[in-house]
């Protein structure tokens, strides 16, 4: 059952909110001096469990910016926000960077640091205990948290598939 991705479908009806997790200047020498450019990875959320990432590259910030929106509207997933936290523990990795997220009661708020804490603000899960093991690259680390969240199954299909109530569910 790893790697099922619900993907959103359209992203009209949708308010999503950007967050800006990390800007990264570039350099490129060339023979008249030194040309600037921007990459942005923007992370973009209903806070309602629709979460989705992008990269813009741009001369200027804004423009990079605006282009990491449109890439992240275009790769929208739906994760399973459960009371606000997710459903279960998961680990995921990518590239160097490994993240583990477990679920929190009520009060929590969200233990996460940098990167992660965008990423999870962003879905709509309110209490959550995150960390950060390995690199800590921006975007690997929201790459690797958004895999994490992918893998969740929310609590209605693991009592679907077993055939059991909802309550069975959580009380085993």
């Amino acid at each position: 059952m790893a790697g099922v991705i619900n993907r959103v479908k359209s992203t009209n009806d949708l308010e999503l909110k950007d967050r800006l997790v990390a800007i990264n200047r570039v350099t490129k020498v060339t023979k008249g001096g030194r040309t600037f450019s921007f990459a942005a990875i923007v992370v973009v959320g209903n806070e309602e469990g629709i979460i989705g990432y992008g990269l813009g590259k741009a001369g200027e910030v804004t423009t990079a910016i605006a282009k990491g929106v449109e890439a992240a509207k275009k790769n929208l997933i739906r994760v399973p926000v459960h009371k606000g936290t997710i459903p279960h523990e998961q680990e995921a990795k990518f590239g160097g960077a490994k993240v583990l997220i477990r679920p929190a009661s009520h009060g929590t708020g969200v233990k996460a640091g940098g990167a992660m804490r965008a990423v999870l603000e962003s879905v709509g899960i309110t209490d959550v205990l995150a960390k950060s093991k390995g690199s800590s690259n921006p975007h690997n680390l929201v790459k690797a948290t958004i895999a994490a969240l992918s893998e969740l199954r929310s609590p209605f299909t693991v009592a679907q598939n077993r055939g059991v109530s909802l309550e069975k569910v959580f009380k085993g």
